[in-house]
């Protein structure tokens, strides 16, 4: 059995579970993506989302923030009424959502429309947590088992490196609620129009920076947005990060943050070991200067 089977078979055992619990049948749930979370499609067209071990209370966070987002009139990912939720199982955490409608990944344009709505929110009542631009990279490093030990001896030293980096971040923009992970896959357009937030597992409070940084990264590091995009982004939103004197270290940890990501889906995935590999070149200094030609790993 593959790493990744095991994978889906745990994440099914745990949906299996909390199905039963929330009274949602599981039975014939069809697999729809396999990366840092499991999902399935019910056959009531209901969404299960089953988290890695230890992702519990992030999990009962994303619900709690989902519904504070809706009860703002911010569009975001709704969760499933009337169940109680999370579930959690084996260590995993379960929770339930709406499906939504036909969707195609949004624009740089749109992102900075949906970024501004949400970072002009006042802080709500409940604790969604302090952002951390660090978590779980330490694990993902030492769970990369189809690295050499000198590779994972350079990647724990760069975290220290960044970490002291981040602790001594300038001043910018006043911190609010921001969304964690704002890639422009994690907001997606519908076909009436409507742009929706994903994924707010990481939504929590900090420097609204970190949210810009991530369409910056996809302009300038990967190359795959223009600069005219990207232009267009930062005059929507009305801040260009890429002017902020803090900008290179929070570039640097996303970019670091991408490369732990790839070795993980490695260790799990032997055929995405180039990928590793090139953005670790990369990150020395051994492949030129930016944009790097990465590609996108689940």
């Amino acid at each position: 059995m593959t790493d990744t089977t095991s994978t889906e078979v745990a994440a099914r055992d745990a949906l299996d579970v909390a199905g039963r619990h929330a009274g949602l049948d599981p039975v014939g749930a069809e697999l729809i993506r396999l990366g840092e979370n499991a999902l399935f499609r019910l056959q009531s067209g209901v969404i299960a989302r089953v988290t890695r071990t230890g992702q519990f209370a992030a999990a009962a966070r994303e619900v709690a923030l989902a519904r504070w987002l809706e009860a703002n009139d911010v569009s975001a990912v709704r969760a499933w009424p009337d169940v109680e939720q999370p579930v959690e199982v084996d260590g995993r955490a379960v929770t339930w959502w709406w499906e939504l409608p036909p969707h195609k990944e949004g624009t740089a344009l749109q992102v900075a429309v949906a970024l501004r709505r949400l970072h002009d929110l006042p802080l709500p009542s409940f604790d969604v947590g302090r952002l951390d631009p660090f978590v779980r990279l330490a694990d993902r490093i030492e769970r990369a088992t189809t690295l050499e030990d000198e590779d994972r001896l350079w990647m724990r030293r760069h975290l220290a490196v960044l970490e002291a980096r981040y602790a001594n971040l300038p001043d910018g923009l006043p911190e609010c609620v921001v969304h964690g992970d704002a890639w422009i896959g994690n907001v997606v357009s519908t076909g009436d129009g409507e742009v929706v937030l994903l994924d707010l597992e990481r939504c929590s409070v900090g420097p609204p920076e970190w949210d810009l940084t991530s369409t910056a990264v996809r302009a300038f590091t990967m190359g795959r947005i223009t600069a005219e995009e990207y232009d267009r982004f930062a005059r929507a939103y009305g801040y260009d990060v890429t002017a902020w004197a803090g900008f290179e270290v929070l570039r640097d940890i996303r970019e670091f943050r991408m490369t732990c990501m790839a070795a993980q889906v490695a260790a799990e995935n032997p055929a995405r070991q180039d990928e590793i590999m090139l953005r670790l070149a990369c990150l020395r200094g051994e492949r030129g200067p930016r944009p790097w030609s990465w590609t996108p790993v689940p």
